[in-house]
């Protein structure tokens, strides 16, 4: 596959997740939550998640052109966290189940540990493009955790 062929098809993927997730819009739902004081503005989603999705991209392209054989497991890793990262937002929106989507945040953490420690193994430097988006994560758990607890908590949110 040439260079910019699999730049292409990494690019492609994280906008397909993109896409999935927007198939669920924060739209009413989410401006009705009790949010804590320290919430992002709504505005503020899109840009990150346009930035996180592009260095998840160009990690995974600096991983595959590593050439390593090990890079058949990172790209394992990256795909399975790209489908947890799509399925929080159908779980939190779609299901307004925001335990759930907690839940699921926790798992999707530990697999993009699991993923940068694949990633480290053929490209340091796609680990390190992969640490803005755990440390989004890390906030995303805890933003998610105050939305839970000022909005009833139990497992029916």
């Amino acid at each position: 596959m040439s260079r910019l062929l699999s730049l292409a098809v990494f690019l492609a993927l994280v906008v397909l997740a993109a896409w999935l997730g927007a198939q669920f819009p924060s739209g009413e739902y989410y401006a009705l939550l009790n949010k804590p004081a320290w919430a992002p503005p709504a505005w503020l989603f899109a840009p990150v998640w346009a930035l996180l999705y592009a260095l998840m991209a160009l990690a995974m392209w600096k991983a595959w052109e590593s050439g390593k054989q090990a890079r058949t497991g990172a790209l394992a890793w990256w795909l399975i966290q790209l489908a947890f990262n799509a399925a929080w937002t159908w779980m939190f929106f779609g299901l307004t189940r925001i335990g759930w989507a907690m839940a699921e945040l926790g798992i999707l953490i530990g697999l993009v540990i699991l993923c940068i420690r694949a990633f480290a193994l053929v490209s340091k430097p796609a680990a390190w493009l992969m640490l803005p988006y755990l440390l989004w994560l890390v906030f995303a758990l805890a933003l998610n955790f105050s939305l839970w607890s000022l909005n009833g908590g139990g497992i029916s949110i």
